[in-house]
């Protein structure tokens, strides 16, 4: 765990964050959530709603964004 100022804290030390709790689903949840797969980070980016699914596929199909990184993580 780091412990840093926000506003110095480095992009490459977000996009290396570490999942803080548990992504979970399950049949029937009220809420959408699931995997996809990023162009942008060549891997699979988790998400728990559909707004999330949505920005998830602007950030995915704009040229001018370098990384992504999955919530939850620790800030």
């Amino acid at each position: 765990m780091e412990d840093q100022d926000w506003g110095t804290a480095p992009v490459d030390l977000l996009q290396s964050a570490c999942p803080w709790r548990t992504f979970r689903w399950y049949k029937g949840q009220k809420h959408y959530s699931g995997t996809y797969w990023s162009a942008t980070v060549r891997d699979h980016v988790i998400y728990e709603s559909r707004l999330e699914l949505s920005r998830l596929l602007f950030a995915d199909f704009d040229p001018s964004v370098r990384g992504i990184v999955a919530q939850p993580f620790l800030l």
